[in-house]
């Protein structure tokens, strides 16, 4: 019975596909989706046509039985949409609409068509209801998930633009951490740094947590294990940024981060060049220039 349905609801597209598309097309445009500006009109006819196809062959060899191998197409092509729109910032509710839409402009079709009972019509309503219900829950699972993937891509691309790797003075690189360290941004922490101290050759780590607004016992470990894999590659690294409140707060949880540690990154600084060799001397004026000779490291700048 369920595959007469839908066989029949199949027909009644064939034959009404001419009333139906533009109804549908009408329905989707007053909800606002050609709004947005992220899709035309000519995309949106033929996304639906694509569709209307579809569903109308996966109808007629499957019945109402979304499961059915038939609908495949169908879905793939709904799933192509929903990746598309996720990635375009269309809402949850303007991709389901959709398929949703489509629901009146079909009964509407089913009540003009002479070609069934009173009882056939009832059925294929409730058989149509459902079948659109399935594949719109399909619809927006499929979004979610392609939305769930782009805000973890850019999430990853926020936490590596976050943790530059910046050159001091040859031998010296500085990381300013910012925001929260968790086991992720742990990971992209050691591999910019580690990188930079193989591609610069740096004798030096400074890592600045000036911008870290917490450490707590996970938070050390983190920076425990970043330290601990610079020194692997042959770099002291130094802590800077340690703020009495942070302080306060590691020596009441017994922290011990075992490192040479300096209130601002400019104390840091001035340790790193005394490591190196190297000293920072007061500039001496030049008369009847205005400009002043500056040693820095031991060399004149």
């Amino acid at each position: 019975m369920a595959g007469q349905t839908g066989s029949d609801i199949g027909s009644l597209v064939s034959r009404n596909e001419a009333t139906i598309l533009p109804e549908w097309l009408e329905l989707q445009k007053n909800a606002g989706t050609l709004h947005t500006g992220r899709i035309t009109e000519g995309e949106l006819q033929a996304q639906s046509r694509n569709f209307l196809h579809l569903l109308r062959d996966a109808l007629a060899q499957g019945g109402s039985n979304a499961g059915h191998a038939a609908y495949e197409p169908a879905k793939a092509m709904l799933a192509e949409l929903s990746r598309s729109r996720a990635q375009q910032g269309f809402s949850p509710s303007e991709t389901a609409t959709f398929i949703f839409s489509l629901k009146q402009p079909l009964f509407n079709a089913l009540n003009r068509d002479g070609a069934f009972s009173p009882e056939q019509i009832a059925s294929t309503v409730g058989t149509s209801t459902l079948l659109l219900d399935e594949l719109g829950l399909y619809t927006l699972e499929i979004f979610q998930k392609s939305r769930e993937e782009v805000i973890v891509r850019q999430q990853r691309e926020i936490s590596e633009l976050s943790t530059p790797v910046v050159k001091l003075w040859d031998g010296i690189v500085a990381l300013p951490l910012i925001g929260t360290l968790d086991s992720h941004r742990t990971q992209v922490v050691m591999e910019n740094l580690l990188q930079t101290i193989v591609d610069d050759e740096a004798e030096i780590a400074i890592i600045d947590i000036t911008g870290v607004p917490m450490v707590d016992t996970l938070t050390a470990q983190h920076l425990l294990k970043t330290v601990a894999a610079a020194r692997l590659m042959g770099a002291d690294c130094l802590i800077s940024g340690i703020r009495p409140q942070i302080a306060q707060t590691m020596v009441h949880l017994g922290v011990e981060l075992n490192v040479i540690s300096k209130a601002t990154l400019a104390d840091a600084f001035a340790v790193a060049l005394r490591q190196t060799g190297r000293a920072v001397v007061k500039s001496r004026r030049v008369e009847g220039t205005g400009f002043a000779d500056k040693k820095i490291g031991g060399r004149e700048a």
